[in-house]
C-alpha cells in the first residue's frame, strides 16, 4: 500500500480542494504526504531582469513568490488532520519535470494530482501539466477529481474563501508557536519586526476583515434560516468580542517582550498561547458546526451575496485592494519565517 504521497499544487482553488482530497487519503492510509510547489524562474523573465534595476526590493519579494505561503497553508490541513507532512520548492518553469524530479528524490511511491478539468475523471479532461506528469512518470498517478466533490457553484466560491482565510490565520499562528519554541530551544529572541508583521496581520486581517464579513454575512443569513445554531453563534460573536482584547493583549506582550528580551519570554509565550488556543478554537467551531449548518441552509441567494462580500465586492469596507495587499503581507511573513519551520512535522 502507498506510504508517501506526493501532492503538487499552485495557488488555485481547485489546488486548495485536492490538499483536503489527499490529506484525508492519506490519513485512511497511514500515509505522509510531501506538498510541493514549482515556482517560476522570476529573476530569469524579461520583467524580473528589468525589476531587479529598477526595484530591487519589490523584485526580492516577487523573486520570494507565494511558494512558502502555499505550503503553509497547506500544512495547516496536514497537522489538523495528525497527518505526517514534508514540503519542497523548485524553481522551474517545467512544472512536470520538477514534479517527478522531487517525487523521485523524496522517494515517493504516489503522486496525488488534480485532473483540473471542468468534467473531473469523468469525462478525463485534464490540465497540461498532468498530462504531462501522467505521460513520463515512472511512479504511479492518482488522479483526483476534486472538482466533482466540490460544493455546488454558488457555495464554492465563498467556501474556498473562507477555508483559505482560515488556513492563512492558522499559518500564521503556527508561525508564532515555532518562533516561541525556537527562542525557547536556542535562548535567543526572535526577530521582533517578524513578530510585529505577524501582528499587524492579525490585526487587520481577521480582525478588521474576516471576523466582520462573518458577523454581518454568514451569521445573519444563517440566523434568518434557521434558529438550530443559535448558541453556537452566540459563543463566535462572543468570541470575536473576546478576540478583540486577546490580540491588545498579544501586542502588549511584544512590546513587553522587546523591552526586555532576556526575561521577557515566559510572559509573551504565555500570552501567544492563550491567543492561539482561543483562534484555532474558534475556527474548529466553525468548521464542525456552521458550515455544514449554511451549506444545509442557506439559499442560492444567500451564498451570492456571502460570496461578493467575502469577494470583497459588495462593501467598500471590504476592498478587493485589502485583500490583495493581505495576501501580499501573508506571502513576506511566510516567506521572512525561518525556513526550517516549513516542512516541519516528521514528514522526512
Amino acid at each position: 500500500m502507498y506510504r508517501h504521497l506526493m501532492v503538487p499544487l499552485d495557488d488555485s482553488a481547485l489546488s486548495a480542494e485536492t490538499v483536503n482530497q489527499a490529506v484525508q487519503f492519506a490519513r485512511a492510509l497511514g500515509a505522509r504526504v510531501t506538498f510541493f510547489h514549482a515556482k517560476a524562474d522570476y529573476g530569469g523573465s524579461s520583467l524580473g531582469a528589468l525589476e531587479r534595476v529598477i526595484s530591487p526590493a519589490a523584485f526580492n519579494d516577487n523573486l520570494a513568490g507565494e511558494a512558502r505561503a502555499i505550503l503553509a497553508k497547506a500544512e495547516v490541513v496536514a497537522r489538523a488532520a495528525g497527518v505526517p507532512y514534508d514540503s519542497a520548492v523548485m524553481t522551474s518553469d517545467r512544472p512536470h519535470e520538477a514534479i517527478l524530479s522531487v517525487a523521485e528524490a523524496r522517494g515517493c511511491d504516489l503522486i496525488f494530482i488534480a485532473s483540473h478539468g471542468r468534467r473531473g475523471i469523468k469525462g478525463l479532461v485534464l490540465g497540461s501539466q498532468t498530462q504531462q506528469v501522467l505521460q513520463h512518470t515512472t511512479i504511479p498517478v492518482l488522479v483526483s477529481a476534486v472538482e466533482s466533490n466540490l460544493a455546488p457553484a454558488e457555495q464554492a466560491a465563498p467556501l474556498a474563501v473562507i477555508r483559505d482565510e482560515h488556513r492563512s490565520l492558522a499559518a500564521v499562528i503556527h508561525g508564532l508557536e515555532f518562533l516561541v519554541g525556537q527562542a525557547r530551544e536556542q535562548g535567543t529572541a526572535p526577530s521582533f519586526p517578524l513578530l510585529h508583521a505577524m501582528l499587524y496581520y492579525i490585526k487587520q486581517f481577521p480582525e478588521t476583515l474576516h471576523h466582520p464579513k462573518e458577523d454581518r454575512y454568514l451569521f445573519r443569513l444563517l440566523r434568518a434560516r434557521t434558529s438550530e445554531v443559535d448558541a453556537t453563534l452566540d459563543e463566535l460573536e462572543r468570541q470575536h468580542v473576546e478576540g478583540h482584547r486577546l490580540v491588545e493583549e498579544l501586542e502588549r506582550g511584544i512590546v513587553a517582550y522587546e523591552a526586555d528580551p532576556a526575561n521577557g519570554l515566559p510572559g509573551f509565550a504565555a500570552t501567544m498561547e492563550r491567543f492561539a488556543t482561543s483562534q484555532m478554537d474558534h475556527m474548529a467551531l466553525e468548521l464542525r458546526v456552521v458550515i455544514p449548518a449554511a451549506r444545509k441552509h442557506l439559499t442560492e441567494a444567500d451564498w451570492k451575496e456571502i460570496g461578493a462580500a467575502f469577494a470583497g465586492n459588495s462593501d467598500p469596507r471590504f476592498s478587493v485592494d485589502n485583500d490583495e495587499e493581505f495576501r501580499a503581507l501573508f506571502a513576506r511573513i511566510m516567506n521572512l519565517v525561518p525556513a526550517s519551520m516549513i516542512g516541519n512535522a516528521g514528514g522526512r
